[in-house]
């Protein structure tokens, strides 16, 4: 049996929550390590890994418009949250001695590289994980987006987007029972019946560009590096599926 990975290059979303674990608020730091070993893993197969990460955990833009105050402004406070967030994991997967390089969008040279796409790419070559984070740059862009978009500048073979549950449904399956969890789906049915798995820009971005897209659950140990060798797990979204 062929023991090579399916995908050569990947890109991992990761939300600001899933790194905040059990608290409600801050970087769970148990979280981040168990993250870091498998990715570890994963990159111990020979597969090239950029992580996009959320901020939620720390702050989240659309919350203060919520409230009356300017919508740019708190994004861009949510992108400096997305900073925090890459630090600890590139820390994380250092202490396991696995290099690693944050860029951000937004320069801030003490603390990341600026995103430059083309030393991204070198660093992917070189076996570096790369952490991008400040979003795209940009106000009123999710990091679904942000994912997508580096997705299709760094030419990854798939977006891997880790959640809490194991896959898409069709209904909350914390609050209905009854919910039935889709295998595979097509990015127009996505975007037609308004299933929850990016938003609608993102999912453009994939679907333009050919690039799909693997809700799963990156939690469960393992589950990672069974996604990568192309097993059956979680719920892909991709063309005729």
């Amino acid at each position: 049996m062929d023991s090579r990975p399916r995908y050569r290059r990947i890109l991992l979303k990761l939300s600001g929550e899933a790194l905040g674990g059990h608290k409600d608020f801050g970087v769970d730091f148990d979280v981040v390590r168990k993250i870091a070993r498998q990715v570890e893993r994963v990159h111990d197969m020979g597969v090239e890994i950029a992580l996009v990460v959320g901020g939620g955990n720390i702050f989240r833009g659309r919350d203060v418009a919520d409230v009356g105050f300017d919508r740019a402004t708190g994004d861009y406070m949510g992108m400096l949250g997305t900073v925090i967030n890459a630090l600890a994991l590139q820390d994380g997967l250092e202490k396991l001695g696995l290099p690693a390089r944050t860029m951000s969008a937004i320069q801030m040279n003490q603390v990341a590289e600026p995103y430059i796409r083309r030393r991204a790419v070198r660093h992917l070559e070189k076996g570096r994980v790369v952490i991008l984070a400040g979003g795209n740059g940009n106000p009123y862009f999710t990091t679904d987006t942000t994912a997508a978009l580096r997705a299709v500048e760094l030419e990854a073979d798939v977006v891997m987007k880790a959640t809490k549950v194991d896959g898409v449904y069709d209904a909350d399956p914390f609050r209905d029972p009854t919910a039935t969890k889709f295998q595979r789906l097509d990015y127009l049915e996505v975007l037609n019946r308004g299933i929850d798995v990016m938003d609608s820009t993102a999912l453009t971005l994939c679907m333009d560009n050919g690039v799909p897209i693997v809700v799963f659950d990156l939690l469960k140990e393992g589950n990672m590096e069974r996604v990568v060798s192309g097993d059956p797990i979680g719920t892909l979204v991709a063309t005729g599926s």
